[in-house]
């Protein structure tokens, strides 16, 4: 009997492991591609910020299922459907931003879980559902456990419900988005804010205490940090800070060499 692709990240965040991730900000499917080739467990694909048709989405994900690696889309806020889509083209997990309440985290549930859990509209006839050829009770239940679903906290607003918004039960993990959340405390980029650390270390507590995971981004110089805090689950780069730094790392080399040569040649004259 056919079943859904389980989810790498799943298996590993229930086995207590650590996960890589890595956003992609580039539309191009091979950039998805060379990150699965790379090994990290999964990528981070936008449709919050970064306009990329359902064609190219589409590529994404056979991109990295081809390899075995998790693919994780942050959706547009609106309508349901921009939350299910990326699940029906066999999206390994969403991630949904600025949660600002508990009943706004309900509705999140509601519309992307099968019964018992939520009712989220059923298809059944693409890729998620093995284009009909999963069972129809086997695909409800595979994709409430092998799908997930994940909230942002990037913002002050939800906070005092935050508790509540942990315990809600029919998602997997809590997400916190620094950015967003220093602008919002007015303190846009200062990352030391006591209010900031505070925050990111509350919901590592809570997610932990209800049963979810949590997540947020960092890089190699803090993920020791964010590990040892509660987080299995970081985004450590882009796929746009690795290209400039590439490419300045090449015309500074280029621009030293240049001057080089010439200086060599003015001492000849």
């Amino acid at each position: 009997m056919m079943q859904m692709r389980k989810s790498r990240v799943l298996k590993k965040l229930r086995a207590g492991e650590t996960v890589s991730c890595i956003k992609i900000n580039l539309t191009d499917p091979k950039v998805c591609e060379i990150a699965a080739l790379a090994g990290f467990d999964c990528v981070w694909v936008d449709q919050e910020h970064i306009g990329q048709d359902w064609s190219v989405l589409a590529a994404s994900v056979w991109a990295t299922k081809a390899h075995d690696t998790d693919i994780l889309v942050r959706v547009p806020r609106g309508a349901y459907n921009n939350y299910i889509k990326p699940l029906e083209l066999d999206a390994t997990g969403i991630m949904v931003p600025h949660i600002m309440s508990l009943a706004d985290a309900k509705e999140i549930v509601h519309h992307t879980r099968f019964h018992p859990v939520g009712r989220r509209a059923i298809d059944g006839g693409n890729a998620d559902g093995g284009y009909t050829g999963v069972d129809f009770n086997v695909y409800l239940k595979e994709a409430n456990q092998q799908r997930f679903t994940i909230l942002q906290i990037e913002d002050p607003e939800p906070l005092e419900e935050l508790e509540a918004i942990a315990a809600l039960p029919g998602y997997d993990m809590l997400f916190f988005g620094p950015g967003d959340f220093s602008q919002g405390i007015g303190s846009p980029g200062v990352w030391d804010h006591p209010r900031l650390i505070e925050t990111r270390t509350r919901i590592a507590s809570l997610a932990k205490k209800h049963g979810k995971f949590a997540g947020t981004v960092g890089g190699p110089g803090n993920v020791k940090e964010l590990n040892e805090t509660g987080y299995q689950f970081v985004s450590i780069g882009a796929d746009v800070v690795g290209l400039k730094n590439y490419y300045n790392s090449l015309i500074q080399s280029f621009n030293g060499s240049n001057q080089t040569n010439n200086s060599s040649y003015l001492e000849k004259q």
